[in-house]
Parts: C-alpha cells; sequence; structure tokens
C-alpha cells in the first residue's frame, strides 16, 4: 500500500478507534459512578446548570474516557502508520487535546480537573500510545 495512504488511513483509522473507546467509556459512565442527584447530564444546558453538583468522583470517568480514547486512538495511528509512528500518535493527541480545549471553554467544569485533563489525558497518553505502538516486532 502506498505509504501516504497507509498514514492518512492511520490517522483516520486511530480518530474513529479512539472516538468510539471515548464515547464507550462515557456512554457506561453513569452506571459506573451515578451522576449526583436532580443533574441532567443528556443535554449540555442541563450538564452546564448542574455541574456544582458533582464531587471530584463524578469527573473519574470522562477523565479516563479522555486518556484512553487518546490512547487507543494512538496507538492505532502508530501500529497502522508505515513510518513516522509517533508523529501521527502524536497528531492523534493534539486532535484530541483540541477537543478538549473546545469541550472545557463550553463546560463549566472546576479548574483543578480542567488542568488535569488538558495536561495529561492528551499529550501524555497519545506519546504512550505511540511508544507501544513504535515498538520492533
Amino acid at each position: 500500500m502506498n505509504p501516504i495512504v497507509r498514514n492518512i488511513l492511520a490517522v483516520v483509522a486511530g480518530l474513529i478507534l479512539g472516538g468510539i473507546v471515548n464515547m464507550g467509556i462515557i456512554t457506561i459512565s453513569g452506571s459506573i459512578i451515578p451522576p449526583p442527584e436532580g443533574a441532567d447530564v443528556t443535554t449540555p444546558e442541563g450538564l452546564k446548570a448542574s455541574i456544582h453538583l458533582f464531587e471530584p468522583k463524578h469527573f473519574l470517568m470522562p477523565f479516563l474516557a479522555h486518556a484512553m480514547g487518546t490512547f487507543v486512538g494512538a496507538l492505532v495511528a502508530a501500529l497502522i502508520a508505515a513510518n513516522r509512528k509517533m508523529l501521527f500518535a502524536i497528531i492523534i493527541g493534539l486532535f484530541n487535546l483540541t477537543g478538549g480545549i473546545v469541550a472545557v471553554s463550553m463546560i463549566p467544569a472546576p479548574m483543578w480537573f480542567n488542568v488535569t485533563d488538558l495536561a495529561l489525558a492528551y499529550i501524555p497518553m497519545a506519546v504512550a500510545g505511540g511508544k507501544l505502538g513504535s515498538r520492533n516486532k
């Protein structure tokens, strides 16, 4: 396969599979750590209105979703990429970091969560996924 096509496929597959992991974790998170009483987490407006009810434990699953989605996406990109595997893993991390920055601007989460999420869930996890996916076989 042409290396350029393979590298484009690596990024597309990494974004799609990472997004599936992210959404899968978010989807099941309410059954693992139920939202606070009276919180409507089904709409962005409801989330904004009820974010003050959230305790630190309620931020664990969103962080895990962002971190694992980025890790899996970066791993997939590194495994598929024809060359410069770490570069393509980091590209996945940058895409996801951009999404995280947008989310921080839209959802009034506590500053400690925003800083932790942006600093640890994206680029470090992309590097970890890239390293694992770049290992010589």
